[in-house]
């Protein structure tokens, strides 16, 4: 196995990205290759304890910038270090793609270069977040602003999918982000989508809001990628600003610090559950090939965790199933998918 990681990709690259590469290294069996430019991610191993002998370097010399267009991109920097990556994956010299750079850039290159799965129209970012019951999934997450229905369509069916196979949940609960649980509620893409939802062959619920997320009352939530980022963003937002304001109160006076150390282990337990960098990255779904999505903002805990899931997208054929789920569906007789 070979995973392709993005050395220039995120806010913390090279740096961040080369350390959280060593420190996946150690547990990946298989070749992490940091696709960059050479000189200094060298540099930046240079400055390791010790460079694992399952890492190697692949030179690209340009970078997609955070704030650049991902399909101006695409057309002006070929060489890039993110669409190297994809390259290696689409040539076989790689099984996998992780980047933590712009996301957009992932995608459209992931898109044009890769291909989509046969009758997907759009891939889609699939993150899990954290509920009572464990894992949940929420996609699309921002690949994907402007949806049309028969795009929500795939999401779901995807997102079951990936449920089933990624959390071992038996006929996962499938439902529509609203603003209401009756089916008459929603925008125009919420209303047309719902039809379609329900001639799917997956356990669709129907709609609900975004409160039922965390609770964990849907297994898979569906949105376009506008209201699925922003859901991401609130749910990471809302978690470091209580975390913080836990701390500050704790830090009040001597008894509340008292009990802040004797509910030590708690507030750990509770900050991890909603650390992105447990996480590690999102799958983009729906492409002939596997691409993770990493944050931005990945320190090295992040960037290990997402080469991580990558590698099990790979070990435990992930992109097999959805190719076979798709392919079913095409093959279908009329009025046999519902």
């Amino acid at each position: 196995m070979k995973l392709a990681v993005d050395a220039m990709g995120g806010d913390y690259a090279p740096a961040e990205v080369v350390a959280g590469a060593v420190l996946a290294a150690e547990r990946v069996a298989g070749e992490i290759i940091l696709v960059g430019r050479e000189p200094e991610v060298e540099a930046e191993l240079a400055r390791q304890t010790a460079a694992p002998s399952n890492l190697s370097i692949h030179h690209a010399e340009q970078v997609v910038e955070m704030h650049e267009s991902p399909r101006l991109a695409l057309r002006q920097k070929a060489g890039s270090s993110v669409t190297v990556c994809v390259d290696l994956v689409r040539d076989g010299a790689a099984d996998a793609a992780i980047s933590a750079g712009n996301s957009g850039a992932l995608m459209a290159a992931a898109t044009m270069r890769l291909g989509t799965l046969p009758g997907v129209q759009r891939p889609a970012i699939a993150v899990f977040l954290p509920t009572p019951l464990g894992k949940r999934i929420v996609l699309d997450a921002g690949a994907n602003v402007d949806c049309k229905p028969e795009h929500l369509s795939d999401f779901a069916l995807m997102g079951s999918e990936y449920a089933e196979h990624a959390l071992g949940i038996s006929h996962p609960r499938v439902g529509l982000l609203s603003i209401g649980t009756e089916s008459c509620k929603g925008n125009e893409l919420s209303l047309a989508a719902y039809g379609l939802l329900e001639q799917l062959p997956v356990n669709f619920i129907g709609n609900v809001e975004g409160n039922q997320i965390l609770a964990g009352e849907v297994d898979v939530t569906v949105c376009d990628g506008f209201a699925g980022n922003v859901v991401l963003k609130v749910v990471e937002g809302t978690a470091q600003e209580l975390m913080a304001d836990i701390k500050a109160a704790v830090m009040r006076g001597w008894s509340s610090r008292l009990a802040g150390l004797l509910l030590r282990p708690a507030f750990r337990r509770l900050a991890a559950k909603y650390d992105y960098a447990e996480y590690g990255g999102a799958l983009l779904l729906g492409t002939n090939g596997v691409c993770i999505v990493a944050h931005g903002r990945s320190d090295r805990r992040a960037i290990a965790q997402a080469i991580a899931v990558g590698a099990r997208s790979v070990e435990t054929g992930v992109q097999d199933r959805m190719t076979e789920t798709f392919r079913r569906r095409q093959t279908a007789p009329a009025g046999a998918q519902s």
